[in-house]
């Protein structure tokens, strides 16, 4: 196990060297310059095509405005929504979400199931089967869970479905997907490993509490994710929410210990490429898949995956934890502060949030442990005002 510090900075530079030009060098360097304009635009639009569609929806036609050359003329050349000829309008998600501790045992989850609010037409009950930190609070058949001791509850996905449906409602799943501190324990191929001697990457120094993380790049990983959405599918999950398909908050010493790819600008691709696959095993499954992401941590300016070209799940849910942005948000530049009331809080960060979410089908989800279920409700309320009437509350 290998510890961090803080390390130093290193920078890379590449030598340049510059020559002066005859004007008959001049002239060839014109000359050349219009054919390689020429050459690219042609390569550009040859190239343009395959990946337009491949980063189409399932089903969708591609978008004869966006892969013309001249953009079109007229009523469809303003439309740049992938659609199958008629506009589909985004899935209604109106849902209650349960807690780890509403998952103890059928006692518990009946409880929690008579709480929830009977005048907000609620369709679903989401329930956190996989959270953050890498704990999964149903008794899961997958044995690498069980070996680095991520099972807590003896409740089995039909004991938990039935007693949803019992209730008058549909089950929904919440599955976290790489904010998984449990799994590398078991199985480090599926964790951050340092370039110099493999040994694995942890989050801080060990005796600060550092723990590894799961990684999008590893087979392990998304297997061992996978393994939870075919269950959660096969059980009768009608919606899955993927949460938490993400990196670590690396600083430049954690970036000058692991592979570069965890620093580039196209890092988003092992995001997406993961998103896309989880909505695949949904879909074969016979569930809906939507990507979760905290309005927290897209305030730090840590929501790579949100790539409305390149996910095939165009739904998100937006999480917004009332009392995380209470304690105040920062991204290294500039601290956005929350106070008020939940439907305060929730108009505020939506202000702040509203133009990063363009192209994206959201849903708004209310959380926060200290609000109540009517406080909830007035700051979904609040959402609504923003054009966004699915949502979550808990």
């Amino acid at each position: 196990m290998k510890r961090k510090n803080k390390g130093r900075k290193i920078y890379k530079t590449k030598e340049k060297n510059y020559y002066g030009k005859s004007p008959m060098g001049k002239f060839l360097s014109a000359a050349l310059t219009v054919l390689l304009i020429g050459g690219i635009g042609f390569i550009g639009y040859s190239v343009a095509e395959p990946i337009i569609n491949y980063t189409q929806h399932k089903g969708d036609k591609p978008n004869e405005s966006a892969t013309s050359p001249t953009g079109g003329e007229g009523e469809d050349a303003t439309d740049t929504s992938v659609d199958d000829g008629e506009k589909k309008a985004p899935e209604k998600y109106r849902a209650a979400a349960l807690n780890v501790t509403d998952l103890a045992n059928k006692a518990a989850l009946k409880t929690a199931l008579s709480a929830v609010p009977g005048n907000a037409d609620i369709e679903y009950v989401e329930v956190p089967l996989k959270v953050r930190g890498g704990k999964v609070y149903y008794s899961t058949t997958n044995q690498q869970a069980r070996s680095c001791s991520a099972v807590s509850s003896s409740l089995s996905l039909s004991d938990i479905t039935s007693e949803i449906e019992a209730s008058g409602f549909k089950p929904a799943a919440e599955i976290s997907a790489f904010y998984d501190n449990l799994l590398p324990t078991a199985v480090p191929a599926a964790g951050y490993v340092t370039v110099d001697d493999g040994s694995q990457w942890l989050d801080d120094d060990p005796k600060h509490g550092g723990k590894p993380w799961t990684t999008p790049t590893s087979s392990e990983a998304l297997s061992y994710v996978s393994s939870f959405i075919d269950e959660a599918a096969d059980a009768g999950f009608e919606r899955i929410v993927c949460t938490d398909i993400m990196y670590p908050y690396f600083r430049e010493s954690d970036l000058a210990l692991l592979d570069e790819q965890y620093g580039s600008s196209n890092r988003f691709m092992a995001l997406t490429s993961a998103a896309n696959l989880f909505y695949d095993r949904s879909l074969s499954g016979g569930a809906s898949m939507y990507v979760g992401v905290s309005a927290a941590d897209m305030l730090r300016g840590n929501s790579d995956v949100l790539q409305p070209n390149l996910l095939t799940a165009n739904t998100i849910v937006l999480n917004i934890d009332v009392e995380e942005l209470k304690k105040g948000v920062s991204d290294g530049h500039m601290l956005y502060e929350f106070s008020g009331t939940p439907a305060e809080i929730t108009d505020k960060c939506l202000k702040f949030l509203n133009d990063r979410l363009s192209g994206l089908n959201v849903v708004v989800r209310i959380s926060g442990y200290g609000a109540t279920a009517e406080e909830l409700l007035n700051a979904k309320d609040k959402a609504a005002g923003y054009g966004y009437s699915s949502f979550v509350i808990g």
